[in-house]
């Protein structure tokens, strides 16, 4: 009988930066609850690797915080805010809920995808785009209203769009 050997340490993945604010997020829990920090340690993992997640890193961010690898592909895999596989420079996050919807952002959506030559979960090619529909992003009072990047932009127009990626590099 061959001996069982142990799982490659995968934490290794995350950087000593990443390692140290997914330590001030566990900080915050419990002693017995730091995997409660999953989503923003999944945050700092994505921010880390250039705006996505590999399964590699999701199971580093499990192992990290000492839960099993699927709960963490679970969180991943759920919440509209991860992206599994590489990202443009910039990713442009559509709200379609409902106060966006009934404001205008399939309008918004359209007007997009004409703009940019993409479906939702595309990226352009050279990279600068990515194009996502998003359940919620928290601002429905200035609907229709887009993320790109960090950067919140409410109250669109196909006008104001235009403006706003002109802007960008």
């Amino acid at each position: 009988m061959m001996p069982q050997s142990k799982p490659a340490a995968k934490t290794g993945l995350l950087s000593e930066a990443s390692r140290a604010e997914i330590d001030r997020w566990i900080a915050k829990y419990p002693p017995d609850r730091k995997q409660a920090a999953v989503m923003a340690a999944l945050r700092i993992a994505q921010d880390q690797n250039g705006g996505w997640l590999s399964v590699d890193l999701i199971e580093a961010v499990a192992q990290y915080l000492e839960m099993p690898p699927i709960a963490a592909h679970e969180v991943a895999t759920f919440y509209t805010m991860y992206d599994l596989k590489p990202v443009g420079r910039h990713k442009v996050c559509v709200c379609t809920n409902i106060s966006c919807q009934l404001s205008g952002s399939a309008r918004i959506m359209d007007h997009l995808r004409k703009k940019l030559g993409v479906k939702p979960g595309e990226t352009t090619p050279g990279g600068k785009f990515t194009l996502k529909e998003v359940e919620c992003l928290g601002a429905c009072t200035g609907a229709p209203m887009m993320m790109v990047g960090k950067n919140y932009y409410e109250n669109l127009t196909p006008e104001k769009v235009d403006e706003i990626l002109d802007k960008l590099e």
